[in-house]
């Protein structure tokens, strides 16, 4: 019998194990993906088949044709934002990665959702990735690495979607935008373990922009990709903020960057013009120089939160272990047993195309039960993995949290800043250096910021 088969009880420990996760930030749901079969069937009845939503695949000529745009794209960005800082120019070339990597290009494959193949095929020997998607997944990763989110700057198409957009927005609260925070990694983990155990690409299926590339998707998907351009008229870029699995990754990335973009090009005196120029809240405000002294509560704290730290990822961890059976009923082979039995068991009525097409294969019911408890034991597994993986990320985001950051400058979030350049306008030592202002014309920092003097940035 399919283990947990009766699982729309929940039991007391699923029950528990949902509400750790709720605690460390919520569940994501997902639609399964029914693979499609291959070889094609020959219908002989006037069936007409669908057309894919999927692209066709490209030629390696074209295929090593956008590799190479990538990359130049990336090189672009990167100069113009560190180079030249020209905002302007930045645009220019976000809306030729719109048109090339969004609409030229349907969409497929993009970095955001390559993060899917290659944990297929390291979970998976049967799958080989192929070099266009290593590609795809590395290089904005290395720039990343180097220069910091120059590819959220002027490549991204899915970014370019929402930049566009962006008419009056407002300053998301401090403590509001953690919370959000953390629903990419909610979103990467579960990507991660639906890809690596075969069950959905589920970035793929849920990407809210990929149904206007390609001029047709579903009305779920359109209604979301709508709202989320409604959405950032006011909350610039909601989806890379606030989604995006693939920026957790760039995120990482550009905090341990080489070398990152500045807001001015050399010195900074606290003029305060900056202070409000990012719509991604990306500009971290000075902290005063002579802060008060920590004291032993904070310390108290902060030895506590890492001693804690161990409990919560075994607590998430086994969350995500008690979840499985929920979980791996997202994938196709786990969803056609349940069916069946429940079919069989005259518990469902009308009999779906799936279960029709089972019962045609002659498929005996045993083999696909085994089949299904072992995709149910990888889940188990899984769960432990994603589960743990959450609870450490969150755990140390509040162990981040409590640590006092020592600035007394203006300067960036490297792994929040996209590298769109548009603070730079503001910063006068920036209009010094375009000679639109002479240098003496540079003004003085408020008395009352407790920050005078200069830094070299």
């Amino acid at each position: 019998m399919l283990k947990g088969y009766s699982y729309m009880f929940p039991s007391a420990r699923t029950g528990a194990a949902l509400a750790i996760l709720c605690w460390l930030g919520g569940a994501w749901a997902a639609w399964a993906q029914i693979k499609e079969r291959f070889p094609k069937p020959d219908f002989q009845s006037g069936y007409i088949r669908p057309d894919l939503q999927t692209p066709a695949p490209r030629s390696m000529a074209w295929e090593m044709a956008d590799i190479a745009v990538l990359a130049a794209a990336l090189a672009a960005a990167t100069y113009l934002a560190h180079r030249t800082r020209s905002r302007r120019s930045i645009f220019l070339l976000m809306i030729f990665s719109l048109l090339y990597f969004g609409f030229f290009r349907e969409g497929c494959v993009c970095p955001v959702g390559s993060v899917q193949n290659v944990f297929l095929a390291l979970f998976t020997p049967g799958y080989a990735v192929p070099f266009t998607v290593i590609a795809f997944f590395l290089l904005p990763l290395a720039f990343a690495l180097l220069f910091g989110r120059t590819f959220c700057a002027a490549v991204c198409p899915l970014g370019m979607m929402q930049d566009v957009v962006i008419l009056k927005p407002v300053r998301i609260p401090g403590r509001l935008a953690d919370i959000l925070g953390a629903i990419p990694y909610i979103y990467l983990t579960l990507t991660l373990l639906f890809a690596a155990t075969g069950a959905t690409f589920l970035t793929c299926r849920l990407d809210p922009f990929v149904g206007f590339f390609r001029f047709g998707a579903t009305f779920p998907l359109v209604l979301f990709g709508i709202s989320m351009l409604v959405l950032g008229t006011v909350v610039a870029r909601p989806y890379c903020r606030f989604l995006c699995p693939y920026g957790v990754l760039l995120d990482w990335m550009s905090k341990l960057s080489w070398r990152h973009v500045k807001i001015t090009p050399g010195e900074c005196n606290n003029c305060r013009l900056c202070e409000d120029s990012c719509p991604f809240g990306a500009i971290r405000t000075p902290v005063l120089e002579s802060p008060p002294p920590v004291g032993r509560m904070e310390v108290r704290r902060l030895a506590m939160q890492f001693l804690l730290l161990p409990a919560v990822v075994l607590a998430a961890g086994w969350a995500g272990a008690e979840l499985h059976l929920v979980l791996a009923r997202m994938h196709p082979v786990v969803s056609l047993a349940e069916e069946v039995l429940a079919h069989d068991a005259g518990k469902s009525g009308e009999v779906s195309d799936p279960v029709k097409a089972y019962r045609a294969s002659g498929k005996p019911l045993a083999e696909l039960l085994s089949e299904a408890d072992a995709l149910q034991g990888r889940f188990r597994t899984g769960g432990w993995l994603a589960g743990g993986f959450l609870g450490l990320a969150f755990a140390w985001k509040r162990i981040h949290l409590l640590v006092r950051r020592k600035s007394p400058w203006y300067d960036l979030d490297r792994g929040a800043c996209f590298s769109c350049g548009r603070c730079f306008s503001y910063c006068p030592y920036e209009k010094v250096r375009l000679g639109l202002i002479p240098p003496d014309a540079v003004p003085e920092p408020p008395e009352n910021n407790n920050l005078n003097g200069k830094n070299h940035a």
